[in-house]
């Protein structure tokens, strides 16, 4: 028998899950554990609340989550509640799918003022993370800036932007459904450092702007190359730069009933933050491609700014004992293998890049890693008990573990408690999910 301990109970763990069993079948063990009482990480934090269709594949993951050979093991803080060392002298293997939960620093003069926040923080505030539930963002000025030219810059500038309406059958919290009732946001600005040729952005997020009830996408036709240039470009990267094209063709008149303005600002990197106390203004090197290079011109402009979002990349939490690559925010890994019995899957192991589905071919992989040392002696002698001795040392330690089917009866109370229209009201408290268990 083999037995795996999996932690991190996102896409890449549950698609590592469904490897093991793949691959050993009825002869493994697999235990997930996540510190949350709830499972899914990125799927329901993550994912914008008005992306159910994405949100569904959790649905793929419950299917090998309610297997007699799949556990999830919540409520467990690898690190604090029992360590990486305990856990290798227990299973055969330790996989971390922890993901990349932290916030690329800006790391400007002036980031440390008030209504300044990365897009971890701020898309755990608007999706029901706990630990981000407290956020206090205000609304109440004209002018966001949200920095980056990926989906999440896109995310966040739609969910700013949208009506309470357009919220309808999404599973946004309460908490941030009332802030965004009450914003009086008029322009928000999409702040990249390069040009269009260069974006991250897919084109099913962007054509999502060009339907938005109140709020009109605007981009600088200077600021697009000759339309010739787009032939050079993947068919997909071509299709979003369509889109920028067909926002800056967009006629004035068609403008008039928007309320909200989404203006796409390229060829501009964030150098300081000013205010007293709160974000004021946010002052802009701009840049230009040189030879396909990256440089600033040396002119620089403020733009006003009362809310500043950053969406410029996550990165990878460090546990002790685990070796880190720093400059990468990721743990340190030779495709996949970190130390003997230590693997990595998903962004710990790539960085913050690639899409869900991305993560299944990585948790394959490294199962295949797992199997050939396994074969080749080099995770030691076998016969590692696994499941039951970790239970033993849990009980011992009067761990309060949160189970696969005691998150079903808080997925049920969520959704009792959604308001009409919603698929559920997520819990925003620890506390409260391990009471809704029963």
């Amino acid at each position: 028998m083999r037995h795996l301990a999996i932690i991190g109970s996102g896409p890449a763990g549950y698609y590592t899950a469904e490897a093991a069993q793949k691959q050993w079948g009825d002869d493994v063990r697999v235990d997930i554990f996540d510190r949350l009482p709830v499972p899914y990480g990125l799927i329901r934090t993550g994912v914008a609340p008005d992306h159910q269709s994405i949100k569904a594949v959790s649905r793929r993951y419950e299917k090998t989550a309610l297997s007699d050979n799949v556990r999830f093991v919540g409520h467990v803080t690898i690190g604090q509640d029992v360590t990486v060392e305990e856990l290798q002298g227990l299973y055969d293997a330790v996989i971390f799918a922890t993901g990349a939960p932290n916030d690329r620093p800006l790391d400007i003069p002036g980031d440390r003022l008030n209504n300044i926040f990365g897009s971890a923080a701020f898309v755990g505030w608007y999706n029901g993370h706990p630990q981000f539930a407290m956020l206090d963002p205000v609304l109440t000025g004209k002018h966001a800036v949200v920095v980056g030219l990926g989906n999440v810059a896109l995310d966040v500038a739609r969910i700013l932007s949208k009506t309470p309406a357009e919220f309808e059958g999404s599973d946004i919290v309460a908490h941030a459904l009332d802030v965004l009732r009450s914003s009086k946001l008029e322009k928000i600005t999409i702040l990249g450092r390069r040009g269009p040729h260069q974006i991250a952005m897919t084109p099913k997020e962007l054509g999502e702007l060009a339907n938005l009830d109140r709020a009109s996408p605007r981009v600088d036709p200077a600021d697009l190359p000759d339309e010739g240039e787009d032939a050079l470009l993947e068919p997909g990267m071509r299709k979003s730069v369509t889109h920028l094209r067909s926002f800056a063709a967009i006629p004035e008149s068609e403008r008039a009933d928007k309320s909200i303005e989404i203006e796409f600002d390229f060829y501009g990197v964030p150098r300081a933050v000013h205010g007293d106390g709160r974000i004021e203004a946010l002052e802009v090197a701009e840049t230009a491609l040189q030879g396909g290079r990256l440089v600033e011109t040396g002119k620089t402009y403020e733009i006003p700014c009362d809310l500043l979002v950053s969406c410029i990349g996550y990165r990878t939490s460090p546990i002790p004992g685990v070796p880190f690559d720093d400059r990468m925010g990721r743990f340190a890994n030779d495709e996949g293998r970190i130390l003997p019995g230590l693997y990595c899957v998903g962004w710990a192991r790539r960085g913050p890049t690639g899409t869900i589905g991305t993560n299944r071919p990585d948790g394959f992989d490294v199962i295949e890693k797992i199997a050939a040392d396994l074969d080749a002696g080099v995770l030691g002698p076998g016969g590692k008990q696994g499941r039951a001795a970790f239970d033993r040392l849990a009980e011992a330690r009067k761990l309060d573990i949160v189970t696969f089917r005691d998150w079903k009866k808080i997925e049920e109370a969520e959704e009792q408690a959604a308001r009409d229209g919603a698929p559920r009201e997520k819990f925003v408290d620890i506390g409260k999910m391990i009471e809704a268990r029963g």
